[in-house]
């Protein structure tokens, strides 16, 4: 949330002691306004809340929708549900384009956050023309619901919309938005399948990663008997306000200071914005117990994700590394709930080296924005409008992204790009590695340690608990007792208190109205505005200073108490021990055979395959000498395509023709390139100079870029190759026939 405007640092006051009454009178008439619209923005708020708290299905989203599938009718009910949303008229959705699935997350807030906005995730999934669904829930679970339940009802949502759409492109692609995308790599885990492209925004997925203050609370309370007991506070459910209240205090100079007054000194054009921001932040839900014990214990605290330690309850290990969809994360340096360390930190976890992603067949995409925050990865337009318009638009071109590490950027196009886009903004997709990963990540075994320690004082804490006050506080909570602790939550109480139920509130009502008849506002030259603005700024900086201060003092706290020698030994590991306490989950004997297996497949295909795979090897051998290519190069290949082998070849064919070239260039060098003339061998000449034809053109895009004449030399020796194949081609010239002898005269010899 963007923080109002600061004064200089010099207020030029008045001399005339007359001009500076009337600065005065202006100034306290202009405050005073102010003040009772404020009043009544917050009384709008308010109101607002106890509708959305009576809404039987509340949400925030902006379209229109139409329930497809509720969770309650599984074998294994939940309180989710799957609905379609209804395009625009003027943007009818094409069925023959991959469904988009964008699933909002359960972390205090109720649903429609991914459709907050007409430029938002579902705004830019419609705007490209694709079929829309939306998987939200309502406030209350299903009295014991797990989160392996809410995994099986995403994976029947999927299948459903599978089926309604037969003749798309391929599997839905899905979008989660941050407690949503861990769930939903989870269930990709579990039924692959299922999976189109998958889209991370904003989740965490290593916990102990980063620099985040956040990842220290639970060590600092002794671990996650502060959940159970506040479930048990709750009669089996916990009240997602807890949540959203630890959200709040990550930046108290924005809780407590920057947001209302950034209300009360725009008044006249913040209300809007405001009202509609706190219909999403003031919709609070409900987890049962056992989700939130789960959460914590496995995730926040334990961090057993993204090392493959949970199993589903038959059994079925929870490895990310199953996925065989591309997974695109995007991630934000100005996220202060899950920072770029934590949403990628389970690729170094997962994986020693970048042939081990490979080897894995794993595509995984990512992008970095330096300064949105958590919230702004979701609802602001900017974003909604540029990089999940592009990720939308784009989405067959990241799907044909080989196995491998690449790094996405958004950038604004030239003329020319324009043109050719038809789209204001250029992705643009390079190489990567796990080096690039390791520097956002900055492992730390040390500090692993000191969290490993924590999350077995957290698990022996949770047994005491549990063996001695637990019994006690179920005993004496029920239904009522609960009711009243979330209803004096002061998250609640701050909307409950101020609505049009208050007695001063038609009073403040009137006055309102009066005032927008009869405003006059300060000049934005009046000093004492200005003194206004410098004394906000100075309370924003002191409240950062206090924030961090806080920060470090926890970061402090936590290193001292769990380095310590004595937690160390009581954790478990010997203390001065340099290896890591969570190694990579290695490879198992039967995937080393795979991948043997693979590797002759490989070896062997070399010889094999026709003008698809041999012009598929002289494109990428060209392009693997650029920096990064654009999508550019799949819309000429695509109008190539279409104008030599039309309907030739389906998207699914394509992927995996890709994917397997790829892995015979990496594999075979140049030998894989030598042998192009073989593969051509059955092809007609002008086919072959067609193919040499088009990888010229795309080998010119990006020209100047520096790496010409490592692309011109590639291209010249596998233009060499084609012209040599398509010259094998030719039928022989037919021999020349011996010139007769000149006869001579009539009467010579």
């Amino acid at each position: 949330m963007s923080k109002p405007s600061q004064a200089g640092a010099a207020t030029a006051w008045p001399a005339d002691p007359l001009a500076w009454w009337r600065a005065a009178s202006a100034y306290a008439t202009d405050a005073v306004q102010r003040t009772v619209l404020f009043a009544d923005i917050e009384r709008q708020v308010g109101d607002q809340y106890l509708a959305q708290r009576a809404s039987k299905t509340p949400n925030v989203l902006h379209f229109a929708s139409a329930l497809v599938m509720s969770g309650l009718e599984l074998p294994r009910p939940v309180n989710y549900g799957l609905v379609r949303i209804q395009p625009p008229e003027d943007q009818p959705s094409d069925p023959a384009k991959r469904p988009f699935v964008v699933v909002d997350p359960r972390a205090g807030h109720g649903p429609g956050i991914g459709g907050f906005k007409p430029q938002s995730e579902i705004g830019a999934a419609l705007a490209a023309g694709h079929p829309c669904y939306f998987v939200g829930f309502l406030p209350d679970p299903v009295p014991g619901q797990t989160v392996e339940d809410v995994m099986r009802a995403e994976a029947a949502f999927l299948r459903l919309v599978a089926e309604l759409h037969p003749d798309s492109e391929g599997r839905p692609a899905v979008i989660g938005n941050c407690q949503a995308g861990w769930q939903i790599l989870m269930t990709a885990a579990v039924w692959p399948e299922l999976f189109g492209p998958i889209i991370v925004a904003g989740a965490p997925l290593s916990y102990w990663a980063g620099d985040n203050p956040m990842r220290y609370t639970g060590g600092l309370l002794g671990g996650s008997w502060l959940t159970a007991l506040a479930s048990d506070l709750g009669h089996g459910r916990f009240d997602g306000a807890n949540l959203v209240q630890n959200f709040e205090q990550l930046d108290p100079a924005n809780t407590l200071w920057s947001k209302p007054y950034k209300v009360y000194a725009n008044a006249d054009t913040e209300a809007e914005r405001y009202i509609d921001f706190e219909k999403y932040w003031g919709g609070y839900v409900f987890l049962n117990d056992v989700e939130m014990q789960y959460i914590v214990d496995q995730l926040f605290i334990g961090n057993r994700l993204s090392t493959a330690q949970l199993l589903t309850s038959d059994g079925v290990r929870i490895d990310l590394r199953n996925i065989r969809s591309p997974i695109l994360v995007f991630c934000s340096y100005g996220d202060n709930i899950t920072p770029p360390a934590q949403a990628l930190g389970w690729i170094t976890d997962l994986y020693a080296s970048d042939d081990d992603v490979r080897g894995h067949d794993q595509t995984i995409i990512f992008s970095t924005h330096d300064s949105i925050g958590h919230l702004g990865i979701f609802v602001s337009g900017a974003v909604g409008s540029k990089q999940h318009h592009k990720f939308a638009s784009a989405i067959e071109q990241i799907n044909l992204l080989p196995a491998g590490i690449y790094r996405a950027s958004v950038d604004d196009a030239t003329p020319q790009e324009q043109q050719l886009l038809d789209d204001p903004y250029l992705l643009s997709v390079r190489a990567s590695g796990l080096d690039e990963i390791r520097a956002i990540v900055k492992p730390d075994a040390q500090s692993e340690r000191r969290f490993d320690a924590a999350a077995r004082v957290s698990e022996n804490n949770l047994a005491l608990y549990r063996s001695t006050w637990q019994p006690w506080v179920r005993a004496l909570s029920t239904a009522q007792s609960a009711y009243w602790l979330q209803a004096l939550h002061p998250m609640r109480l701050q909307f409950e208190a101020w609505s049009s139920l208050h007695p001063l509130a038609p009073l403040v009502r009137a006055c309102a109205e009066s005032v927008r008849q009869q405003r006059w506002p300060v000049d934005g030259d009046n000093p004492l505005l200005q003194l206004q603005q410098q004394f906000s700024a100075a309370m924003e900086s002191s409240l950062d200073h206090f924030r961090d201060r806080r920060d470090k003092l926890y970061a402090l706290w936590f290193d001292m108490l769990y380095g310590a020698p004595f937690m160390q030994a009581l954790a478990g590991p010997a203390s001065g021990e340099a290896g890591p306490v969570r190694p990579h989950p290695g490879a198992t004997p039967e995937h080393l055979a795979l991948l043997r297996e693979r590797l002759q497949q490989i070896e062997q295909s070399v010889e094999r395959g026709g003008v698809l795979e041999a012009t598929l090897r002289g494109l990428l051998s060209v392009l693997a000498q650029r920096r990064s290519v654009d999508e550019r190069y799949y819309h000429l290949a695509a109008q190539l395509l279409e104008q030599s082998a039309p309907g030739r070849w389906s998207q699914a064919e394509l992927r995996a023709a890709i994917r397997e070239q790829a892995l015979v260039l990496m594999h075979c060098g140049s030998a894989a390139i030598d042998a192009i003339p073989r593969l051509l061998r059955d092809t007609p000449a002008d086919t072959i100079r067609e193919a040499a034809a088009a990888i010229a053109q795309m080998a010119a895009i990006d020209a100047g870029q520096g790496d010409d004449d490592a692309v011109a030399t590639a291209l010249q020796r596998v233009q060499l190759l084609f012209e040599q194949a398509a010259a094998a081609q030719q039928p022989p010239a037919p021999a020349a026939r011996p010139k007769a002898a000149p006869r001579g005269r009539k009467g010579e010899r």
